[in-house]
């Protein structure tokens, strides 16, 4: 088996004070990324996504944002990046 190697400057933190989109098990959530620790993400401005439209497209389909800043588990994050 192969020895990972953390590379510095590469996972969630590269993107600190970004606008990211979280890929989690049931839901995708959009947000400025404030926050991390060793359970949660913290997004401000976020919103759920409950219908993507095309990815080529500048804005969600179906996108409803949240009330205040939010937090997600890093346990149910699949995957992540910028998207819009």
């Amino acid at each position: 088996m192969k020895k990972l190697i953390e590379v510095e400057g590469e996972g969630l933190g590269l993107f600190l004070g970004e606008r990211i989109t979280l890929f989690c098990g049931n839901y995708i959530y959009t947000g400025k990324l404030i926050g991390i620790n060793n359970l949660f993400v913290k997004l401000e401005n976020a919103a759920i996504v409950y219908e993507t439209g095309a990815f080529n497209e500048k804005n969600w389909k179906d996108a409803q944002k949240l009330p205040h800043e939010w937090y997600v588990m890093l346990s149910f994050i699949e995957s992540f990046g910028i998207l819009k």
